[in-house]
């Protein structure tokens, strides 16, 4: 449905997408992980990727969420294509 929602010019709502930015900013804040520090490890997690494959930086999210006691992080990093030759 999102996929259609681009083609079509559709976008989330803005009530929907400012909720969905406060429950990760809630689920970092319990994890006490600051904004910048999920930047920073989000830049750092790329950068190592990309050096293997092509990612896309722009459809990607990398979060931190919280149930029962343990954090986990969660990276979803759509690849483009395997580099060859170099590894």
């Amino acid at each position: 449905m999102a996929l259609l929602n681009r083609i079509f010019g559709r976008s989330e709502s803005s009530g929907k997408v400012a909720s969905e930015r406060l429950r990760k900013v809630v689920v970092q804040d319990r994890a006490n992980v600051s904004p910048q520090t999920m930047d920073q490890m989000r830049t750092q997690v790329l950068n190592k990727l990309a050096e293997y494959m092509e990612v896309d930086e722009k459809n990607s999210s990398i979060t931190i969420s919280a149930n029962e006691g343990s954090v986990n992080l969660v990276a979803n990093i759509p690849i483009r294509r395997m580099k060859r030759g170099k590894h």
